[in-house]
């Protein structure tokens, strides 16, 4: 009689075990996910934005590190002014961030 009491305490136990396992890979992903995740997908959606925002005049800096102005924007590219008459068309994707107008850096 003792021997099936124990182990049915036993099995109770790994099922409690298992449970609290489980509860706390979940609590590991959703920590990662707010840690991680959610942080990322907010600057990708800036950069978006900042990208489909581009207009003629604006100061930019290439993911190449390229600083420019831009003079012509089309649907998925951008004519920049790197020199005085020097023009280079870039893919938009390849603007990473805003020059303002003191110099400093802008996003990221």
């Amino acid at each position: 009689m003792n021997s099936i009491v124990l182990a049915q305490a036993a099995q109770q136990s790994a099922g409690a075990e298992g449970f609290n396992m489980l509860i706390t890979f979940g609590l590991i992903i959703i920590i990662f996910y707010f840690i991680v995740i959610r942080p990322q997908r907010k600057q990708q959606k800036e950069l978006k934005e900042r990208q489909d925002s581009l207009k003629p005049g604006d100061k930019v800096i290439t993911n190449g590190g390229i600083y420019g102005i831009v003079r012509e924007v089309k649907d998925d590219t951008v004519k920049l002014e790197i020199a005085a008459n020097t023009v280079i068309k870039v893919v938009k994707t390849c603007i990473v961030q805003g020059v303002g107008k003191d110099g400093a850096t802008e996003g990221k």
